[in-house]
């Protein structure tokens, strides 16, 4: 799992039946402090994310997990907005 700042939607006309109603996110990952730490991807919505919200992204096989993603072609989910990150020194 990580950090990324939503910046964006995508969309689609033509998809698979199972993606029908799913919001597209485009985030950027992000450490801790907030620093980027990657390219941009696109992530599916579990949890309602908009512009300029920080998520934590699941990947792989947790990222379909979530009730509202199983069954869906998806790398990547959008799992929780993030409230805060304190990080202790």
């Amino acid at each position: 799992m990580h950090l990324a700042n939503v910046i964006g939607r995508a969309s689609g006309t033509l998809k698979d039946p199972p993606m029908t109603g799913i919001k597209l996110l485009v985030v950027q990952p992000v450490d801790g402090a907030g620093n980027e730490t990657g390219p941009s991807e696109i992530v599916t919505d579990a949890v309602g994310a908009g512009i300029g919200d920080t998520v934590l992204v699941a990947t792989g096989s947790a990222a379909r997990q979530p009730a509202a993603m199983r069954g869906v072609a998806t790398d990547a989910s959008a799992i929780m907005i993030v409230d805060d990150v304190a990080i202790q020194d």
